[in-house]
């Protein structure tokens, strides 16, 4: 029988009304009142005007909300659209990538997956499983450590150096007796993976299972996801994983061109 929760009392409770009040505050914007004044915000929200004004000093400095010098008044800051934009920007990704990953499932029949990063893990964006029996699952919204991972290796591969020294500060967890947490040999595995253009997983997550992935790479030529191929072990042996490399990497160029990539030409 689960223990009944402690409810938050003391400063851990001040904080949690102080960021539930803080969201109430940002959804108070709408398209027919973009600049609201802290006397209406107070009345809106049912708050003292001095809570309002010190919420909303602190959504300045962190860029969610600016205030207009002329009338005082607050509205939506730059840092609420950058937000956005990182949302559309998955939402843009799933949508291209989503044909070309139904033709990739069909030919070679073994689970097919869109993944992004998202701190230190990587999340399923889009997933199409093999009609096999046996098969790999990775359901939407799952979240995985990226180091382990044969999409988390392909996108870390190609992200800045602080982006995985953050992996490693978080900790290279253990899944499998093949995970690497060592976190000079994730480097060289990364390494790997700029070379072959693609990571190959090796039951490293889970026991049983491999799975290739490669980068998807964005108009600005950035790597913003990547798609990965996975089955059993008794069917993706190191002669299948051969054959499927090439497949993968060529829909991971296709639908970068979808999102804009122009790809270097040689010379």
């Amino acid at each position: 029988m689960a223990l009944p929760r402690t409810p938050p009392h003391g400063a851990e409770a001040s904080r949690l009304s102080s960021v539930a009040t803080s969201v109430r505050l940002l959804k108070a914007f709408s398209e027919e009142q973009v600049e609201i004044g802290i006397s209406d915000l107070a009345k809106r929200l049912g708050v003292a005007k001095s809570t309002v004004h010190r919420l909303a000093v602190t959504l300045v400095a962190d860029g969610m909300l600016e205030q207009n010098p002329d009338s005082g008044k607050y509205r939506l800051g730059m840092a609420l659209f950058r937000l956005g934009s990182l949302v559309r920007r998955r939402m843009t990704v799933s949508s291209e990538a989503r044909p070309l990953l139904r033709e990739l499932r069909e030919k070679v029949n073994e689970t097919v997956h869109l993944a992004v990063l998202d701190g230190s893990e990587i999340m399923y964006v889009f997933n199409l499983e093999s009609t096999q029996a046996i098969r790999m699952r990775s359901d939407v919204g799952v979240r995985k450590p990226t180091h382990c991972t044969a999409e988390g290796q392909a996108i870390l591969a190609f992200q800045a150096a602080e982006v995985i020294d953050r992996v490693v500060r978080d900790g290279l967890s253990r899944r499998t007796p093949q995970t690497v947490t060592d976190p000079q040999i994730l480097k060289k595995v990364l390494d790997g993976v700029r070379a072959r253009g693609c990571a190959i997983e090796d039951e490293e997550s889970e026991l049983g299972m491999r799975c290739i992935a490669a980068p998807l790479r964005n108009d600005l030529g950035e790597v913003v996801a990547a798609i990965g191929l996975a089955g059993p072990v008794s069917r993706l042996s190191k002669k299948a994983l051969a054959t499927f490399i090439p497949h993968v990497i060529e829909t991971a160029a296709a639908i970068s061109a979808r999102l804009g990539h122009r790809a270097r030409i040689a010379g």
